[in-house]
């Protein structure tokens, strides 16, 4: 790899991926006087607008991949289903960070869940396998209930199936056997009966200094974030184990960025991981409006080399998503206004042209002197949006 010394402003970064992580850290970025160049195959994707170099490409282009590599300092990735093979080949030519190796092992599920395993940190029981008739055997190794997810290439509940009984090990095997491709992988993991959900983001400089936002509790509905509250209520503990994990995960990596642990709080206080994110996360867009450095200035910073901000909360906060039809209700005008009525309500949607369901628009971030009236501005909200689209909160 390419190692670079601090890339300062005016110099061209570059980002993988234009929907919504990759434009809002492009406004980031030009925020603080760097150019940015975002590469997306779809030429809708919201960053285009945002960036002053715009590549839509497939990821497949050479030529593209000559111009892009020509152009910028230093190369980041909005989410971890880019290709990894592209990543090493940039890497011959500027950095890339979080590195190759590092989205190797983040962006399938297995090999992150093995190297998770073998350093010592706490995860769920799991085996995988590679032929859909693998999966009844490995269901009973690691026993029901169970999930079966694609180790690769899945996000917010997609490519994933509960498994409560054997009847179920016939139905998830023929919509294995239905979708599957050459050299595809599964996992199968074991359900854990979670008292809540938690997640904890952690910055880490090229220098290898580190640190770590405040704990987030977080509700998601089929599979999808639905709202992020911070601080998370609960012993300051469970706060302090978490940012240690989180500290602890990402040193092993040697990981340089923005980095999210998903975790599972049991019932007797225990932490488990779910997944890491080597990027921005959805609950972590509360850091925009309600910390003094938001998570996508801090992806700047750790990537150009410069001084990492303060993680310090400002306000508490609960973020909601929008998602599919909810943007119908915000988007119209007297939805619009209502909803910028509120005090403390910091509205932000993503400029995607189709809605469409399970699809995530915009969110909403709901600030308060604490965090109960953050709940209660939030929790109205939630009201009126059911009400609004005739379904239950």
């Amino acid at each position: 790899m390419v190692k670079a010394a601090a890339i300062e402003p005016g110099f061209v970064l570059g980002v993988l991926g234009g929907g919504q992580l990759g434009a809002m850290f492009a406004m980031a970025a030009r925020r603080i006087g760097y150019r940015v160049a975002v590469w997306d195959p779809d030429p809708d994707a919201p960053a285009h607008g945002i960036a002053t170099h715009s590549f839509p490409a497939p990821f497949t282009d050479h030529h593209t991949l000559t111009r892009f590599a020509d152009l910028v300092s230093v190369v980041t990735y909005e989410w971890e289903n880019v290709p990894a093979e592209l990543c090493r080949v940039l890497e011959q030519r500027k950095p890339v960070r979080p590195s190759s190796a590092v989205l190797s092992v983040i962006q399938d599920r297995l090999e992150q869940k093995k190297f998770l395993s073998f350093n010592g940190f706490p995860v769920p029981s799991f085996a995988g396998f590679t032929a859909p008739d693998q999966l009844s055997a490995t269901v009973q190794q690691v026993g029901y209930p169970a999930l079966c997810k694609t180790a690769t290439s899945g996000y917010d509940g997609k490519g994933q199936w509960r498994i409560d009984r054997e009847s179920a090990v016939r139905e998830v095997k023929r919509a294995l056997t239905e979708s599957a491709c050459p050299g595809m992988r599964w996992i199968v993991e074991s359900f854990v009966p979670f008292e809540r959900e938690l997640s904890i983001l952690v910055v880490r400089g090229a220098d290898g200094q580190s640190c770590a936002y405040p704990m987030t509790e977080n509700e998601h509905e089929e599979g999808i974030l639905r709202t992020t509250t911070v601080p998370a209520p609960g012993s300051s503990a469970v706060a302090e184990r978490a940012a240690t994990l989180a500290s602890q995960v990402v040193d092993r990596l040697e990981g340089v960025g923005v980095f999210c642990l998903e975790l599972f709080q049991l019932p007797n206080g225990e932490l488990l991981i779910n997944e890491i994110a080597p990027r921005p996360h959805n609950s972590g867009h509360y850091t925009l409006d309600a910390c003094s450095v938001s998570q996508f200035e801090q992806q700047v910073r750790a990537m150009c080399g410069m001084p990492l901000g303060e993680v310090r909360l400002l306000s508490p906060a609960v973020m909601v998503n929008l998602i599919g039809d909810d943007a119908t209700v915000v988007m119209n005008g007297a939805g619009c206004r209502t909803l910028l009525d509120v005090p403390g309500a910091v509205l932000h949607l993503y400029g995607k042209r189709d809605i469409r369901p399970r699809r995530k628009m915009g969110h909403v971030t709901f600030l308060g002197e604490t965090l109960g009236v953050a709940l209660d501005r939030a929790k109205r909200f939630r009201e009126g949006l059911a009400s609004s689209l005739s379904r239950p909160v």
